[in-house]
């Protein structure tokens, strides 16, 4: 009777709490700051309880502008960015900024409503497998079955986002779990047996990688994201500096190693610099340091790094050896990685006449474009803005010539102060990505630099910029074309411009000001000095409209199929 007695009272005590309740609460012991959602039937019961949530929420105009945001959220903070959509087409709304979130190695943790338990596979209203359609592009997925498991699951899946290779997880939640009442459940412990990354490096591999470098004569660092990733920037320069290495970036690692500094070569790949290039092209040793060897960054493979040993530091084993033969392998964080090659301390290589090699081609092959032409030169735009903002400014990117242009004359000196879809290429993605970076860095001057096109993919997210009165500074470089596909065309194609010339398109300035958003038309450099002056500090949004010379391209350039010395448009 006692036991008895003990168990009733025990159970008046207990909590009733609902799916929702359950999920929110788990979000908060992970100290989530935001939620980009868009409510539906499927997650109502999720939305009910958001009502009295602290968690702020965004409401973006559409959800995949949601999930780009939440992409710019995790890339400037380095903490989970956290997404809710319905079922059906919401869902499957998210799935551009999956796969550009996995093939970017972003942290994500997405929620889907589903249909109900009872009616799933049965084509019920608004049902989509989610989690076949995502299982290719996340880094996991779960579809709760038992409301009790939800904390666990919420706790397991931004973990596993957030740790090793970072990356998107899907979590699918039917709306009779999210709806359904049950009493405080007991914490239950993660369970991933099979998931354990391998963080610290091994000690006879740093050893070999140390005497490697010591004994090159033309030794190169490539850093990619994974250096941004792991936190490791000052590492890295610790690191060059002790051993006197030169550093060259990849697109995403751009700002890993500062843009001014002597030891840094430039960027690298189909539109990078020449001095980079060839410091791949004919070095003698290849560390790489966090990035994956895509095409764009080597071009033919055959002629990438062809006599060089390749040394690659990967957190993810999957990489190494993927698209190159790698000599020494190391599995490991980067950050600690080169913690143990600085406490090395091996000897510098002896690689003098490589050095004065690589500062000469420096001199004589920079960034180059006709300063003296008439027209607005897009690359006059990237130098002011990097002029006016002293290099400190989050720039923001979509996808295409302006991307290539922010990349190659914006000299990025910190880390996490770039924002750009690399592996997807996602048309689309700079205006609402930049709504995540203000929201986690609010004190930060964010310039979103998009296309006329991307932007016209995504310009509804103007609605949300004004809502929450962000301070961004939207760049719009417009040619009236999909730039960089109307350069391929005239380059690959004998200029026949298959629809890639936009005639027609909207006035910006005034589209901008529907949302009561400034915004100005820029058409020669005077206009974009004052102009910028008056803006850049200015605590609102602005539209920013510049008129570029609409034939410009970007080079240097790498055709498909050429190896990565093979540069067309270098300077003479």
């Amino acid at each position: 009777m006692l036991q008895e007695a003990a168990f009733t009272e025990a159970k008046a005590k207990a909590k009733s709490i609902s799916g929702a309740e359950l999920m929110l609460e788990a979000l908060e012991k992970e100290n989530v700051e935001v939620i980009f959602g868009y409510p539906g039937g499927a997650v109502l019961p999720i939305y009910d309880k958001i009502y009295d949530s602290k968690i702020l929420h965004v409401l973006p105009r559409h959800e995949q502008g949601g999930i780009h945001a939440a992409e710019g959220y995790a890339r400037i903070s380095g903490k989970p960015g956290v997404v809710i959509a319905t079922s059906g087409p919401g869902a499957t709304n998210v799935v551009t900024g999956l796969t550009d979130a996995m093939m970017d190695s972003l942290p994500l943790v997405v929620f889907t409503g589903q249909v109900a338990t009872g009616v799933i596979g049965t084509d019920a209203f608004q049902e989509a497998d989610i989690l076949g359609i995502t299982t290719p592009i996340t880094k996991y997925n779960y579809q709760v079955r038992n409301i009790e498991d939800i904390p666990r699951i919420v706790k397991e899946a931004f973990y596993i986002a957030s740790s090793g290779r970072p990356g998107p997880v899907v979590i699918d939640i039917p709306k009779d779990i999210a709806a359904t009442i049950t009493d405080t459940p007991a914490e239950q412990e993660m369970d991933l047996p099979g998931y354990q990354p391998t963080v610290e490096p091994n000690y006879l591999q740093i050893r070999k990688l140390t005497e490697a470098i010591s004994r090159a004569k033309k030794p190169v660092l490539l850093a990619g994201a994974g250096i941004l990733h792991a936190k490791a920037s000052g590492l890295l320069k610790e690191y060059a500096e002790q051993q006197q290495l030169p550093v060259v970036h990849t697109l995403l690692g751009l700002g890993g190693f500062p843009a001014e500094h002597p030891l840094f070569l430039g960027l690298a790949g189909m539109h990078g610099c020449y001095t980079a290039n060839m410091a791949l092209y004919e070095c003698d040793l290849l560390v790489n340091i966090g990035a994956r060897f895509d095409d764009r960054l080597t071009g033919n493979l055959q002629h990438f790094a062809p006599n060089a040993m390749i040394a690659h530091v990967d957190i993810d084993p999957a990489e190494i050896g993927k698209n190159i033969p790698t000599q020494i392998p190391v599995v490991a964080d980067a950050g600690e990685a080169l913690s143990q090659l600085v406490k090395q301390n091996g000897k510098q290589p002896e690689h003098s006449e490589w050095m004065e090699r690589l500062d000469g081609w420096k001199k004589e092959y920079p960034y180059f474009y006709d300063e003296e032409a008439p027209s607005l030169k897009p690359q006059k735009v990237m130098e002011l803005l990097y002029k006016k903002t002293n290099g400190e400014a989050i720039v923001v990117t979509d996808v295409g010539q302006h991307q290539m242009w922010a990349a190659q004359y914006y000299k990025f000196s910190n880390a996490d102060r770039w924002v750009t879809s690399g592996g997807l290429g996602t048309m689309g993605f700079g205006l609402p990505a930049s709504i995540g970076a203000q929201l986690a860095d609010p004190s930060a001057c964010v310039i979103a630099v998009v296309g006329d096109g991307g932007f016209q993919m995504s310009t509804q997210e103007l609605a949300v910029i004004k809502e929450l009165n962000l301070p961004i500074k939207i760049a719009v470089f417009n040619n009236m074309a999909l730039g960089m596909v109307r350069q391929w065309q005239e380059i690959f194609y004998d200029s026949r411009y298959s629809h890639s010339k936009i005639p027609v398109q909207p006035s910006f300035v005034k589209l901008a000001d529907a949302y009561d958003i400034k915004g100005y038309v820029i058409n020669n450099n005077e206009e974009a000095e004052k102009i910028l002056d008056e803006v850049l500090n200015n605590n609102e949004p602005v539209l920013l409209d510049f008129r570029i010379e609409p034939n410009e391209n970007v080079y240097p350039m790498i055709a498909p199929g050429k190896g990565i010395h093979e540069m067309v448009g270098v300077k003479k």
